[in-house]
């Protein structure tokens, strides 16, 4: 673990700011949706989930780059990692198998997943897997491991941090899983590597690295046991 203290210019007042930003966000996506014309419940869905990530990614360089005119990707450590970024690529899919053995040894019960369910030909196939292999980590790794992880750790070190940032983390998939307590814990298990990844290396984009090749594993082995 590195003693090496995050020191973000941002501060709680910003981050309350982007939580009120949340309502408002959904609220326009959800317009979006209904302005679309898309009347399949798959397409509806992913133009929700992407519009909302989009709405508060914007919300979140308003707030880094527009209010204290720093440059966002930089300023949220999205920077190259001197070293071990293969590591970040190899360790996703052992990751992924980790955290499948847990899985088992806790009897995590296997509930319908909505996002993989979107799937129903190779369009929608190739719709969610950049969804959940590209845009769903870049986000989420700007939001909690970029922008909320150096905040956490500031003010706890980097280990509360880590822990800290990884149970919202986890608590955001919580409706995926139908709040299995088994499934909660196992992405709460992978937020804290993601964090461990960034406080070890500084770099918000190897953490995203190693979750795009956690997701994709976990993808791969979906489509594998079900014959696509």
């Amino acid at each position: 673990m590195t003693d090496r203290r995050e020191s973000p210019f941002w501060s709680y007042e910003d981050l309350a700011l982007l939580l009120s930003a949340i309502l408002p966000c959904y609220v326009g996506a959800y317009m979006l949706v209904r302005f679309s014309g898309v009347t399949s419940k798959e397409g509806q869905t992913l133009i929700l989930q992407s519009s909302l990530y989009a709405l508060l990614v914007t919300s979140l360089y308003l707030l880094v780059a527009w209010r204290y005119r720093r440059p966002f990707w930089r300023s949220l450590g999205w920077v190259r990692p001197l070293r071990g970024a293969w590591w970040c690529v190899v360790g996703g899919p052992l990751l992924a198998v980790s955290v499948a053995v847990l899985g088992a040894a806790f009897h995590a019960p296997e509930g319908p997943d909505p996002i993989k369910g979107l799937i129903t030909g190779r369009a929608s196939l190739v719709i969610v897997m950049i969804f959940a292999v590209v845009l769903g980590p870049i986000f989420e790794e700007l939001f909690f491991r970029g922008f909320l992880f150096p905040l956490l750790a500031r003010t706890f070190g980097a280990a509360a941090g880590i822990f800290l940032s990884a149970l919202p983390f986890a608590l955001l998939h919580g409706g995926q899983y139908q709040w299995a307590w088994q499934q909660i814990t196992l992405v709460g298990i992978a937020g804290v590597a993601f964090g461990f990844v960034r406080s070890r290396t500084g770099s918000t984009a190897a953490s995203t690295i190693l979750h795009s090749c956690f997701n994709l594993t976990q993808f791969v082995a979906f489509l594998a046991l079900r014959g696509f």
